[in-house]
């Protein structure tokens, strides 16, 4: 996943898959990038400092509950 933030056009963009997309506007803003499978390939968010408040929402990402290993690799507890 990539999270970028463009402040000249305030635009937030979230990626999960890098691959050829068809975009569909769900909002006013608010457009779903979505893969040749139907899945979500990213999110982009237009006015993102108007609609988030302070841009130094920016400047954090906290990662909760996240496995950054592939489910392959992980070990069984027990």
């Amino acid at each position: 996943m990539k999270i970028t933030y463009d402040a000249e056009v305030d635009v937030l963009y979230i990626r999960f898959i890098e691959t050829t997309v068809t975009t569909q506007h769900v909002a006013e803003g608010i457009a779903v990038d979505y893969d040749r499978d139907g899945k979500i390939a990213g999110i982009e968010i237009l006015d993102a400092r108007k609609r988030f408040g302070d841009s130094d929402v920016f400047r954090q990402v906290v990662l909760e509950d996240i496995a950054l290993q592939k489910p392959d690799t992980l070990t069984a507890s027990g």
